[in-house]
């Protein structure tokens, strides 16, 4: 068999691509007053605005069966588990905690995205093909390590609050995303969420994102993840522009934030993943 490589349900794969490359996918939890929402399972209707409406990581013993039933897939190969930034969920420590409770650290390896959406999609994307290769676990273990490393992310939202309330943002940050800029650009730095950048208009804004985007995927034929939440023809537009400065791009995919990120992230925002030297 191969190796099998294991995330969870914040990647912003498409389940054309999940079921291709056999990627196991773990469900985060959206909590709504009392009912609880697996991410991609059970049917969603959210309020994202509501301060009722929470989030919560999968569990240990959740990421357990996952990793249990992946390591079967694999017929003894292994199995790499690359999640969300830890910075920005408890997923990766209880990853951690499932590793060491089934006693399996030589077969069963957890890589940190230090990203979230597609940032964490993209690496998974190229240590599953490597995985498809027959690499060995190592060797796709590498792969998802380096490409988490190389991975960038910028997103622009309407406003902070939501993270700030989510504490995915500095106060401080916060403070200056939130009244004073009329479209905060945010960036991850070593999976941390930060102001990148104030911007007082819409259309500048877009211009910023995409030229943070074209600086960091270079010329070598980077994969590129484009995500929104309620703003279809704006991720299409910023798809287009892309395209159109980066002509050798080797992969775009373009996809609707899941509700886990969306509590965090609120409606109209935009996110692009850069991922430079592509996912092959």
């Amino acid at each position: 068999m191969t190796v099998v490589v294991v995330t969870d349900s914040t990647a912003g794969l498409s389940d054309d691509l999940v079921a291709e490359l056999g990627v196991e996918v773990v469900p985060l939890h959206v909590l709504v007053g009392d009912r609880e929402i697996r991410e991609g399972i059970d049917p969603v209707e959210i309020d994202y605005a509501a301060d009722s409406v929470t989030t919560s990581a999968a569990s240990p013993g959740e990421l357990r069966e996952a990793y249990e039933r992946a390591l079967t897939h694999s017929d003894g190969d292994g199995v790499v588990a690359v999640h969300l930034s830890r910075m920005l969920s408890a997923t990766w420590e209880s990853g951690r905690q499932a590793v060491r409770d089934m006693g399996a650290e030589d077969r069963v390896r957890l890589v940190d995205s230090l990203g979230a959406g597609l940032a964490t999609g993209l690496p998974v994307l190229a240590a599953a093909r490597r995985a498809r290769a027959g690499e060995t676990l190592d060797a796709v273990y590498e792969c998802a390590v380096a490409a988490a490393a190389r991975a960038r992310t910028f997103i622009l939202v309407n406003r902070t609050e939501q993270l700030r309330k989510g504490g995915r943002l500095s106060s401080a940050a916060a403070f200056f995303g939130s009244e004073l800029v009329t479209k905060p650009l945010l960036h991850l730095v070593e999976g941390k969420l930060e102001l990148r950048e104030k911007v007082r208009t819409r259309s500048r804004a877009y211009a910023k994102l995409v030229a943070a985007a074209v600086d960091a995927a270079g010329r070598d034929g980077a994969a590129l993840g484009i995500q929104h939440l309620g703003a279809a023809d704006a991720a299409e537009t910023i798809a287009e522009q892309l395209r159109e400065q980066l002509p050798e791009l080797s992969e775009l995919h373009v996809a609707e934030f899941g509700p886990t990120l969306g509590v965090h992230l609120g409606v109209g925002a935009l996110g692009v993943a850069v991922l430079p030297g592509g996912c092959s």
